[in-house]
């Protein structure tokens, strides 16, 4: 069974909107409350199912679930009868660039950053199962029952794609957390975000810099785009996000991307620059600066195909309305009565014809 799911997991978002200001406010904003990732409500029901009946009711269910996410990630839920107590959760993720780090086609500190947050209930499959990055191995039987830790579980389950692909953000983050730099990472560093695409950090002990390239297929697509983010740094200006990270646009690589790969710095839609500074990544909310910097340039496309799905919609309903205003412009058709009299027009020859009778 296959899930189409990009459309739903971006609008479930919390941050983003449809409103430039509001959406800036709500993206950039740090938060000292919980953070809900935007995870695959479809993910979450049948692994709850799944846990209900194997847990709670010790039934066996057979489950090949695939899903597709943005960005060409992808995910594959297997549970078979033969090992019922046994789920085995892949996941595909795009090949990186030559510029990105990483290790084994997986982003540097992946496989550190998946122990610390399954701990010892998850086990790393090596190799994974063909066609995908990385495949976790869970056993039911070591699961606990109580909702909480389900719960807990679902979520990290769901999360793999932050847990993954947010690896070596986040240990950049920690450290800019503690003021400092950690010594392989003291340098212009490429993460992988889109498919042969990365975005750009430099990090240092005070502040860290993060330069989007920003790149678009289709030529509608860019113009919206540059048009977006012009406005996206404009909001910025505004007194509510006084402590929002400082933002800017440039239709140039910017300064800080000196070193990298010119064949990178290829941007038809010009360049984003975040500067994220100590008090952004404090506590609760590096989770959600780490998935807001990972997840970017699918914000920015989802604002730009609403965009262009409300464009359409406009003019469709002009069309419409000119069709119809068309149509009421039309000369009704003259209808005789039946009392009405009707006259022939007679011919020379008919005139004749009529006379000798």
């Amino acid at each position: 069974m296959l899930f189409i799911a990009t459309a739903h997991s971006l609008t479930n978002s919390p941050f983003l909107r449809h409103d430039v200001s509001d959406g800036m406010k709500s993206y950039l904003t740090p938060c000292s409350g919980e953070f809900h990732l935007p995870i695959f409500r479809s993910l979450i029901e049948g692994l709850e199912d799944i846990l209900a009946n194997q847990v709670i009711l010790d039934k066996a269910v057979e489950l090949d679930y695939q899903w597709i996410e943005f960005d060409d990630v992808r995910y594959h839920v297997q549970v078979t009868m033969k090992n019922p107590n046994i789920l085995l959760l892949s996941v595909s993720l795009p090949n990186p660039p030559p510029e990105a780090m990483s290790f084994d086609g997986l982003p540097l500190g992946a496989i550190e950053a998946i122990k610390t947050t399954y701990g010892t209930g998850f086990q790393i499959l090596d190799p994974p199962r063909d066609g995908f990055s990385l495949t976790l191995k869970l056993n039911f039987s070591k699961v606990r029952p109580d909702e909480a830790y389900r719960n807990s579980l679902l979520t990290k389950l769901a999360s793999i794609r932050e847990v993954v692909m947010g690896a070596p953000l986040k240990i950049i983050l920690k450290h800019l957390a503690s003021r400092t730099v950690a010594p392989e990472l003291d340098r212009l560093v490429a993460i992988m975000h889109r498919p042969n695409e990365t975005f750009f950090l430099v990090p240092q002990a005070d502040k860290v810099t993060v330069a989007f390239p920003m790149r678009f297929k289709d030529s509608v697509d860019t113009i919206l785009a540059t048009s977006f983010l012009k406005q996206f740094v404009e909001a910025r200006r505004a007194a509510s996000l006084s402590s929002a990270p400082s933002c800017s646009w440039s239709p140039t690589a910017p300064q800080e991307l000196e070193g990298a790969p010119k064949e990178t710095l290829s941007a038809n839609a010009g360049f984003v620059t975040f500067v994220i500074m100590p008090r952004h990544v404090e506590g609760e909310k590096l989770d959600r600066t780490v998935w807001n910097l990972s997840t970017f340039h699918a914000y920015v496309s989802y604002h730009v195909k609403c965009s262009e799905g409300f464009m359409h919609t406009r003019m469709r309903r002009r069309v419409e309305s000119m069709i119809q205003a068309l149509d009421q412009a039309k000369p009704l058709e003259k209808t005789r009565s039946m009392n009405s009299k009707s006259f022939k027009r007679l011919g020379l020859n008919d005139a004749n014809h009529t006379n000798s009778k």
